[in-house]
């Protein structure tokens, strides 16, 4: 099964993203078929994308993200910044979510390390906390979405509480993912 650890987001942040998106879409001169916007709905900040792994597997992962949490007390964090991945054509354009926030990249470094231990590799990367508004099809599109965040720099959509850390099964569908937890623990 397909597995990533994550927090979610209220319903005021998504209402933000929502408009978010539908600001820079009416900014910009793209069409449906350049990007794919992600839905609000589906949004939340991934800490630790695990891919494939064997049911079994589950129960290791849960019991890891539980013995991470135990040991962090709750936190909030803000999401703001819009920025993109992919230089002067972005293949995804995002919101920063705890860029500056030591108490969210101490999480998730607890929780790379806890399951680093359990057999699991580290990112190779650093950990970028972001929530995804599109992934770009066309490079022409993307050169002008890269150009449009720049407007955006100064967006500020509120903070999360992160009280929680959840383990989701995520199984890909034609109309998009559903995810199921497959556990929610709680922060100290």
């Amino acid at each position: 099964m397909r597995c990533f650890i994550a927090v979610d987001i209220d319903e005021n942040i998504r209402a933000g993203l929502r408009d978010l998106q539908k600001d820079l879409a009416r900014r910009v001169d793209i069409r449906k078929s350049d990007v794919k916007w992600v839905r609000p709905e589906l949004m939340h900040l991934t800490l630790k994308f695990l891919g494939e792994i064997k049911g079994q597997e589950v129960v290791d992962v849960c019991k890891a993200v539980q013995t991470v949490c135990a040991r962090h007390e709750a936190f909030d964090f803000a999401v703001r910044e819009v920025g993109c991945f992919g230089g002067c054509s972005a293949r995804v354009v995002w919101v920063g979510a705890g860029l500056t926030c030591n108490a969210l990249s101490g999480l998730q470094e607890d929780i790379e390390e806890q399951l680093a231990q359990a057999g699991w590799p580290k990112e190779n990367r650093k950990f970028s906390g972001h929530l995804t508004l599109c992934r770009v099809r066309n490079p022409k599109a993307g050169y002008r979405l890269a150009q449009a965040v720049e407007q955006y720099e100064e967006v500020d959509l509120g903070t999360v509480r992160c009280a929680t850390v959840h383990v989701y099964q995520s199984t890909l569908t034609p109309e998009g993912p559903i995810y199921d937890a497959l556990g929610h623990y709680s922060l100290s």
